[in-house]
């Protein structure tokens, strides 16, 4: 599915390479037909953008709009465990997934990264991809209308994700809490938050051993909110 191994590329922090391949991701989207002609042409104006963006720009963009806070982040988990005990073992969960089907990490980015996380389903099977992808919907449709209130390009990738499995049944909920939950917090009190608290993800190095070990069997991965979140408990893998 090279369709999302396009959308994995957009939701990379910008580089040079990419920019200068956005032509070819526009016609190969055209060509594997995947997406609603409505997703494919508003892509296809964003990558223009994108195109003639100087560079500099697009990654000074990119940094403010995903890596200043957490409400924007590109961590699945992030909205789902914050940085508890229980987004470790959800890491280990997740790459046990990807390392029963041959996919092994070589980069420095955690299991839950969308871009990875797209990168994988686009080598597995279209049925289990969009499988995986609708288990993930309401953690992904809730950062696109997050974008979107923010005015940001950026949700048409996510709306276009959404276009592949179709929108949560209370997406309208999703939008309504992106509309009224106000300014990001770890924004607004970001120094206090990183004095107070610990990294705590990963942090589990007996669940990692046994995961990694299989000495006992791999538990499966749940996109489980937060308590106090208005999302509602999606399927599990």
């Amino acid at each position: 599915m090279k369709t999302l191994k396009i959308l994995s590329a957009l939701l990379c922090y910008p580089q040079a390479d990419m920019q200068a391949a956005l032509d070819e991701m526009a016609d190969v989207l055209d060509r594997e037909e995947l997406l609603p002609e409505r997703e494919r042409r508003a892509l296809r104006a964003f990558m223009q953008r994108l195109e003639r963006t100087d560079l500099m720009e697009l990654q000074e963009r990119y940094v403010a709009t995903f890596d200043r806070g957490r409400a924007l982040s590109l961590h699945l988990f992030e909205h789902v465990h914050g940085q508890s005990r229980d987004r470790g073992q959800a890491m280990v969960n997740l790459l046990d997934v990807y390392r029963r089907h041959g996919f092994e990490l070589d980069a420095r980015e955690l299991p839950d990264y969308i871009p990875l996380f797209l990168e994988y389903l686009a080598q597995r099977p279209m049925g289990e991809a969009l499988d995986m992808l609708a288990d993930a919907m309401h953690v992904v449709a809730l950062i696109g209308a997050r974008l979107a209130e923010r005015g940001s390009d950026y949700h048409i990738v996510f709306d276009a994700l959404a276009a592949l499995v179709g929108e949560p049944a209370d997406i309208e909920e999703i939008r309504h809490q992106a509309a009224t939950e106000g300014p990001d917090q770890t924004v607004v009190n970001m120094d206090k938050i990183w004095e107070e608290e610990a990294v705590t993800f990963l942090a589990n190095q007996e669940g990692c051993s046994a995961g990694r070990t299989g000495s006992r069997e791999a538990q499966p991965v749940r996109w489980t909110p937060r308590p106090g979140s208005t999302q509602q408990p999606a399927r599990s893998l």
